[in-house]
């Protein structure tokens, strides 16, 4: 089939490399005008891990990823109040566990797609057309093109879903925090392979060295904290930050002065997609289109791969029957996904607690995954994913 797919982050790819192998023609549409680099690093690990291997990308990993040694809890002084080693991490997922900057996954997946798959950069579809004998969409610099199915991977605020499914507003909820990311070259001090984390009841600061000179800082806080209407520009933004963070203590000065000096500053609502249904005619969503978990679960990356890889083994299986590909897709993953949203929200408040004493708890609670047996008890209970990943082509 002709399947058409918007978004190339990371579930696009991923969709196209598994639609490539069962020989079906893809095309991938990015509003970008070129694959989008940098970008916050994330924990990677679990089921996209195992796809990732079957992909044949864990050499690239192995030298792209960073293998964080420890989480650093510190206080106003950088003094040392919680964390843990992350040995138990890697015990618990037999070594395969890295972090890495999105964008340089992103570029791996696509890289192993590019040769095979037209990707058509700078534009974006403006609506969407269906009937029994395809889909046309209407980009909005090439035109109408018309296509047997499309898929919608283009992230937490999907043109796609829009035009198809209805407004995002009926989707989204908002888990009630706003994260920021930024990178700075030159900053000190370095910390390798250390993640460090300062936290003040509804705010957190963190920072994480990368490689060239670079550190990444991610910034969350509560929404209540958003005076006005949400920052529209990078200048908004930073001023936001600047009214949130300026009496954090630790480094916030150092980190609000790098802030100054950044070019390109991330921003967005924690918030999650829910839906009922992700799929409507031909018509599908993956990834954060269909049911964002949220920045904050930490696994969100693998579980797109995941939808990509088994929304391609399912079209595969049923050939022309896209509808009954659709149904069993969304029966295989719903319930999977729907529990992974649910641990998340949980899991989010962490992140920023409201009090004092909630962000003492946090830091001592931090401390008991230091101890090999609770410690390793509590990883294995929280990185466990209930499901088990079909072999689509021994079917």
């Amino acid at each position: 089939m002709r399947i058409a797919i918007s978004g190339a982050g990371i579930a696009g790819p991923t969709l196209a490399y598994w639609l490539r192998r069962g020989g079906h023609e893809t095309t991938l549409i990015e509003k970008s005008p070129q694959l989008r680099t940098g970008g916050y690093v994330i924990d990677f690990w679990g089921l996209g891990y195992d796809i990732a291997e079957r992909m044949g990308l864990c050499a690239q990993l192995d030298v792209a990823g960073y293998q964080v040694e420890e989480v650093r809890l510190v206080d106003r002084r950088g003094e040392r109040v919680g964390g843990f080693p992350t040995s138990g991490f890697r015990r618990a997922l037999g070594g395969r566990f890295t972090s890495v900057p999105r964008g340089d996954l992103a570029a791996m997946i696509h890289g192993a797609i590019a040769d095979d798959v037209e990707t058509i950069f700078g534009d974006t579809i403006t609506k969407v057309s269906q009937d029994d004998s395809g889909v046309q969409v209407e980009l909005e610099h090439v035109g109408a093109r018309d296509f047997d199915l499309l898929v919608g991977a283009d992230g937490l605020h999907s043109p796609v879903r829009h035009l198809a499914f209805g407004p995002e507003s009926r989707f989204e909820h908002d888990l009630g925090f706003r994260v920021a990311a930024f990178e700075a070259r030159g900053y000190r001090p370095r910390d390798e392979l250390v993640y460090v984390s300062h936290g003040l009841p509804r705010r957190m600061v963190s920072r994480f060295t990368m490689r060239d000179d670079r550190m990444m800082f991610l910034l969350v806080f509560t929404a209540d904290q958003v005076r006005g209407p949400e920052p529209a520009r990078i200048d908004e933004v930073k001023a936001l930050l600047h009214d949130v963070f300026a009496d954090s203590g630790w480094e916030s000065r150092q980190i609000l002065a790098a802030l100054d000096s950044a070019d390109d500053v991330y921003y967005d609502r924690v918030c999650q997609i829910r839906m009922d249904e992700w799929c409507n005619g031909r018509v599908a969503l993956i990834g954060d289109a269909a049911a964002a978990v949220s920045l904050l679960a930490g696994e969100g990356t693998g579980l797109a791969m995941l939808e990509a890889y088994v929304l391609a083994g399912e079209i595969d299986r049923a050939g022309a029957e896209f509808a009954t590909a659709f149904g069993r897709y969304q029966q295989s993953l719903g319930p999977f996904i729907a529990g992974k949203q649910r641990a998340a929200e949980r899991f989010a408040s962490s992140f920023a607690p409201r009090t004092a004493a909630g962000v003492w708890a946090r830091n001592r609670l931090s401390r008991l995954l230091s101890y090999r047996g609770v410690g390793d008890w509590m990883i294995q209970r929280q990185l466990h994913d209930d499901f088990r990943l079909p072999d689509y082509a021994a079917s």
